[in-house]
């Protein structure tokens, strides 16, 4: 996976119905979880006032010596959590310290706490609408924009189920909430698709309910999964359990079908299933479509850590020799995208150590979840023909990457993908491989369980599963084909966007 791509965000929440303290849980929660998002991070809790403690990077360890202070800090029986990356707002470090979530809504009468995952497509319209309001407003994460939304509605004498049900209609993009009311009540939503997932789970004795992007923020805190939110969905969670009302429904679910392939934890559980055991049968099904170049090749090998189950898979498939000689650093965690150019390859190169004696001569496969920009792909590449590998294929098991992403992943423009704009054989040369092997929409839809019409591939496919979303990606494709230059996110362009909206 190439080291450009920033996850998104992860969220969690959770209740104590029987003990004055819930900061444990949260903090356990989202500590299984901080692969979702490594830049910042944040904690709030509600004993009858919110109590906030945020920071930037991952989230600290907690010393016994320092586990009172941590509760006197955050006290309360119920709370909200978040780590994140930016998909929005400024990437300076005083935009990310303002962004970084949970974020508070308050007005007059109304007050709450929220943590999403998602991101927020009509920026431009919601924006306006705000300012009609509040001038001066500007804001550094689209939960702002949602927050603001929310309101607004309330304001309007609208109780929070319909609140969120306007939300649900007026807002586009991806967007799983969870939330906080001034009364001391835990909520959760999604979007009308279900882009980003949510799940919810109790404790054995029912004293203890959550909600958390994936399954291992329950796991790790002992707690049953109970089910996954469902597209356009509002949870309340109750003393007897959880309050399920569809307020919206799309006619249609479109789960990020990236979830799968890399943002996930493997052992997280997707469609009742572990996202090992679906990234297992990636390997099987790319051993099955490319067998011509399975009976060609020694070995195989696969970039560390979401590679590993698919490598699995394939060996399993095909008898073909698994070789781990690929490893990452695992305390070198800088990452690509923040360095200049002159500094990429260096650091690219020390995260991932390959063992040179192993490839002298060999016709080599690598596995990979994806290649987006093809910076790390170029350079395990290089280090492996300098090793003296007689050939390299890889054997990719997400669909080529062709568009933008709208919905929660950091990768906006066209011009910044090596897909956009090339073939799996032009791109075979640009990395310097013998051949890109991409997995099929076929295979890869099969491994999931789900149906095609069920999973979101718009960054694979440019068919997107929201209007404005598809109306934006073609004028880019557009744009760019016209050799403009793109200047960043293209929906958070308001000149740009209002006037081509306008037409």
């Amino acid at each position: 996976m190439d080291d450009h791509v920033k996850m998104e965000c992860g969220a969690f929440g959770a209740v104590n119905f029987s003990e004055d303290y819930i900061f444990p849980t949260l903090y356990w929660g989202m500590r299984a979880q901080n692969h979702r998002g490594h830049q910042s991070y944040g904690f709030l809790t509600f004993n009858g006032k919110f109590n906030v403690y945020k920071g930037l990077d991952l989230i600290p360890k907690v010393k016994k010596t320092e586990i009172q202070e941590w509760l006197e800090r955050l006290p309360g029986s119920l709370g909200i959590a978040n780590v994140r990356y930016t998909t929005s707002g400024g990437r300076d470090e005083e935009s990310m310290i303002r962004g970084t979530q949970p974020v508070i809504g308050e007005n007059e009468q109304h007050r709450f706490a929220l943590s999403f995952n998602g991101n927020v497509v009509n920026t431009t319209q919601l924006v306006n609408e705000i300012r009609c309001e509040n001038p001066n407003f500007s804001y550094d994460c689209d939960l702002e924009l949602i927050s603001r939304k929310l309101l607004k509605e309330l304001k309007s004498g609208k109780d929070l189920v319909s609140s969120v049900k306007t939300c649900m209609k007026e807002v586009e993009g991806a967007f799983s909430v969870v939330g906080i009311t001034q009364n001391g009540e835990l909520f959760a939503f999604k979007d009308p698709y279900g882009i980003r997932p949510l799940c919810s789970g109790c404790s054995a004795d029912r004293k203890i309910c959550a909600f958390s992007s994936e399954t291992v923020g329950l796991n790790i805190n002992n707690l049953e999964h109970n089910f996954e939110l469902k597209p356009g969905e509002f949870v309340l969670a109750t003393k007897d359990g959880f309050k399920r009302e569809q307020l919206v429904n799309s006619g249609k679910k479109a789960l990020c079908a990236f979830e799968f392939a890399y943002f996930a934890r493997p052992d997280s559980k997707m469609n009742g299933k572990f996202v090992y055991e679906v990234r297992e049968a990636f390997g099987r099904s790319l051993g099955r479509e490319y067998a011509d170049i399975v009976r060609r090749c020694d070995m195989i090998i696969s970039l560390p850590e979401t590679s590993d189950d698919a490598a699995f898979g394939l060996h399993e498939e095909t008898g073909l020799r698994w070789e781990r000689a690929i490893r990452r650093h695992r305390y070198v965690s800088e990452r690509a995208f923040i360095l200049l150019p002159q500094e990429r390859y260096a650091t690219i190169d020390k995260k991932i150590n390959i063992l040179d004696h192993k490839f002298q001569g060999k016709k080599i496969i690598v596995v990979d979840d994806s290649i987006v920009r093809g910076d790390t792909t170029k350079v395990v590449v290089e280090k492996l023909r300098k090793m003296g590998a007689k050939e390299v294929h890889m054997f990719i098991t997400f669909p080529r990457i062709i568009g933008p992403c709208f919905y929660g992943v950091d990768m906006a423009t066209y011009r910044e993908l090596i897909g956009s704009t090339r073939t799996p054989e032009e791109i075979a040369k640009e990395i310097g491989a013998d051949s890109v092997n991409y997995q099929s929409f076929e295979g890869f839809v099969k491994a999931t369980g789900l149906r095609r019409e069920e999973l979101c591939f718009g960054c694979a496919t440019g068919d997107y599963p929201t209007p404005l979303a598809n109306r934006l990606a073609k004028w880019m494709r557009e744009y760019f084909e016209k050799g403009y230059k793109e200047e960043g996110r293209i929906y958070e362009l308001p000149d740009l966007v209002q006037n081509r909206l306008g037409k």
